[in-house]
């Protein structure tokens, strides 16, 4: 069993590359997240967990992570992804992630009422409220990613 997380960062880059593979790639590092082995996990945010502007793991570390991530390989198409973290009272919260093809401003609404209607639906009120997202115009091969890592 893995322990259970103690910090928290919301990161979000985009990026472009010669494929879908290295644009997703490229936002990764740009995110400050590339060199990290991510395990993608679901909404909920551990009790106790504090928020940390910057990740500091060894790479190779592996990394509980939930994200929204979108490629394009349509030149002129704008992409994004957002991420959005709802605290509760109660010390614990919800994650909500999305991407698409849309702006930032878009998905940011989108995952702020994702977030709220996720802790509504469990009987809690929002104590805080934090949102990160990014949006790209593709110009041959782009990425967008938005991330909340859960690490200790």
């Amino acid at each position: 069993m893995l322990a259970t997380p103690t910090k928290y960062t919301l990161l979000a880059a985009a990026a472009e590359g010669g494929t879908p593979l290295n644009a997703f790639d490229q936002a990764l590092l740009r995110a400050g997240i590339g060199n990290l082995n991510l395990i993608r996990v679901t909404s909920i945010l551990p009790p106790g967990t504090r928020m940390v502007d910057r990740l500091d793991l060894a790479p190779g570390t592996l990394v509980p992570t939930a994200y929204g991530a979108i490629t394009s390989t349509e030149p002129g198409q704008l992409i994004a992804a957002a991420v959005a973290v709802a605290l509760s009272p109660e010390g614990w919260g919800v994650i909500m992630e999305t991407s698409g093809c849309s702006g930032r401003e878009e998905a940011e609404a989108a995952v702020t009422a994702m977030a709220r209607e996720a802790l509504a639906s469990r009987g809690l009120q929002v104590d805080a409220l934090h949102v990160r997202g990014v949006e790209h115009t593709v110009a041959r091969v782009g990425a967008v990613f938005a991330g909340v890592a859960l690490w200790y």
